[in-house]
């Protein structure tokens, strides 16, 4: 799925329109026997989901609106998206979070129970294996999701490394999530349409905190946050009430939050600058690199003690090579492997996400450049189809972001 979602969306359209539904399947590399689904996948379908293969699932790209307009009604009013095939799992035991130290960069001894942050998950060089959102429910519980994508592999890496951490007497152990699924409320009215919903009163619920309660009569994990700049909530639902809690949200809406696929959650992840994992990070590029050094508990810049430390704590102290940056640009959307060239004309990096803003009506990009030429105002050229387009670095996010906190 590299080079975006924008472009898988705008091509399905394309290929809808004619009916040509064979094609969308070669492009994507999967026949649909050969797919996971959700237990929302009728739902989507019945409301006008245009499901297409993605990692592995088949997930619906859009619904019966453009991917532009599902964007700006995301900002203006709200959005329900299936994140389902996304990974939920639990760790547990009183040795939970120094165990997870050891493979995430975050400071979770530190985080007090209910809240969570966004970690990186690196490898022995310092590079990303995965970004992931976890969370302390208690001393000796620690919840997190994990991409769809890596799946795979961040399962047998942790596994890998808790029996050799089990073996050693620590006291740790697991559970994956499967029998759960995973909505996101995000915009606007997310919070005012699912306090309907609960009894607890989610205004002291803040931007990184969790709690588990009674939602639409079943008990579920919510996680005020979301990967849209919005404010919102993932919310973790056992499997046999997802449809109802779908549709209660939907209909509490009156209309207005609307089911919404990945395309505009690409295009709105790109707005709030946030990095999509196989794209913006991968298992070369470091936390450092990747603009995510806030991310770097205080505690660990001076201990270390997590896979790559020896790289990163270098890179901090000495600045990276690249840094990833935004981009404002003329000419068509930049894409990913899009070539970025100083003015004149020599390579200094590369695109990794980059689109038309539904927003901002102008393009926007991300992407990495050698360190020294990554401050705002910039003037560079970014190739596309053999031509030189002109473009500036740019502050991220693009929209300013919504996150909901104490004022």
């Amino acid at each position: 799925m590299r080079g975006g979602l924008w472009q898988l969306g705008q091509l399905v359209t394309r290929r809808l329109a004619h009916g040509d539904k064979k094609a969308v399947a070669r492009r994507c590399f999967a026949s649909e026997a050969e797919l996971k689904k959700t237990v929302f996948h009728d739902f989507h379908v019945v409301h006008g989901g245009k499901m297409v293969p993605f990692a592995g699932w088949s997930m619906p790209i859009q619904y019966k609106d453009s991917i532009m307009d599902s964007t700006i009604n995301c900002r203006q009013n709200g959005s329900l998206f299936d994140v389902s095939h996304m990974c939920g799992l639990s760790l547990k035991g009183k040795d939970a979070a120094p165990f997870l130290e050891k493979l995430v960069i975050a400071d979770v001894a530190g985080l007090a129970p209910g809240t969570g942050t966004l970690t990186v998950f690196t490898n022995e060089k310092g590079g990303a294996i995965d970004d992931s959102v976890i969370t302390k429910v208690t001393d000796d519980h620690i919840y997190l999701v994990v991409n769809a994508g890596c799946r795979d592999k961040d399962l047998a890496h942790i596994e890998e490394h808790m029996k050799a951490f089990k073996a050693k007497g620590g006291d740790v152990s697991w559970h994956i999530h499967d029998e759960r699924s995973l909505l996101a409320l995000q915009g606007p009215l997310a919070a005012p349409v699912l306090q309907h919903l609960t009894k607890e009163d989610l205004s002291k619920l803040y931007f990184g905190e969790f709690r588990v309660l009674d939602i639409n009569g079943s008990q579920c994990f919510l996680t005020r946050t979301g990967y849209t700049g919005e404010d919102g909530f993932e919310i973790s639902v056992p499997s046999e009430h997802g449809v109802d809690l779908a549709k209660a949200i939907l209909e509490k809406s009156e209309g207005k939050i609307r089911l919404t696929g990945l395309g505009a959650r690409d295009s709105l992840r790109l707005e709030a600058g946030l990095c999509l994992y196989g794209n913006d990070m991968e298992q070369h590029i470091t936390p450092i690199e990747a603009g995510l050094t806030w991310a770097i508990g205080k505690r660990r810049r001076a201990e270390g003690g997590f896979l790559g430390a020896d790289v990163i704590l270098k890179q901090l102290e000495e600045g990276p090579s690249i840094r990833r940056v935004g981009f404002i640009s003329s000419g068509p959307p930049p894409r990913s492997h899009s070539e970025i060239q100083d003015e004149g004309g020599k390579n200094i990096g590369e695109i990794t996400s980059g689109g038309f803003s539904p927003c901002l009506k102008k393009n926007i990009a991300m992407g990495y450049v050698k360190s020294g030429l990554h401050k705002a105002g910039t003037k560079v050229k970014i190739i596309i189809r053999g031509k030189a387009n002109e473009g500036v670095v740019t502050k991220m996010p693009f929209v300013p972001t919504k996150y909901y906190k104490p004022s």
